[in-house]
């Protein structure tokens, strides 16, 4: 079917910087999982800064191995759901395997498709999209559909990558500024509301829509 003619057209600039295979769950635990990424990424502070309460709905888009499951979980509490979203079908089965390992029951794994998260509409609080952001093609289009999942004053966290030589990361060419972000939420009509200085590599956005 051909898109409507009032949609706005994808724009070059909002390609993904990186296709990966995320298939080897292994090589993805060592990377993911590593105990040293603790002391970068802080995974307590940026869980406290997206500010859930006990009965929220929170999606962790593009969860991979599940690094962050387990602070969602605590955070929103049995009476709140994590969804634990990936495209790849091989994590999504570890996503299932960790919950049930580490036995938070209100994890719910989904397998989403490149171009859609397949998050029920109007189910959630917050969407919080991890080192993903610039894996994402169509970007604008994208973060476009995702409201449609948003629950009233429901709010998008970018945390990415700062456009600079780092010590952990992906190459520079893989990375997005700060700026370009800003600039690619506001045009799919977000609005910047909070940015939190608390990881020393990334930049943490926080959006509501406008």
């Amino acid at each position: 079917m051909p898109p409507a003619a009032h949609a706005p057209a994808a724009h070059a600039s909002d390609h993904a910087t990186s296709h990966r295979s995320f298939a080897d769950v292994a090589h993805w635990q060592q990377v993911f999982d590593d105990p040293g990424r603790d002391s970068w990424q802080r995974p307590r502070e940026l869980v406290a800064a997206l500010e859930l309460r006990p009965g929220m709905r929170v999606a962790d888009l593009g969860a991979g191995t599940g690094y962050f499951s387990r602070y969602l979980s605590a955070a929103v509490g049995p009476e709140g759901t994590v969804f634990a979203v990936d495209t790849e079908p091989n994590l999504v089965v570890h996503l299932r395997a960790r919950a049930e390992r580490e036995q938070t029951e209100n994890v719910v794994p989904i397998l989403a498709s490149a171009d859609e998260p397949r998050l029920p509409a109007d189910s959630t609080d917050v969407v919080l999209i991890v080192d993903t952001y610039h894996h994402i093609d169509d970007r604008r289009g994208y973060v476009r559909r995702l409201q449609r999942v948003l629950r009233k004053r429901g709010r998008v966290a970018v945390v990415d990558w700062q456009k600079q030589a780092l010590p952990v990361g992906p190459p520079p060419d893989h990375k997005l500024a700060r700026e370009q972000v800003v600039d690619e939420m506001t045009a799919a009509g977000y609005r910047l509301v909070a940015e939190p200085a608390i990881l020393p590599y990334q930049y943490v956005l926080i959006f509501q829509v406008r």
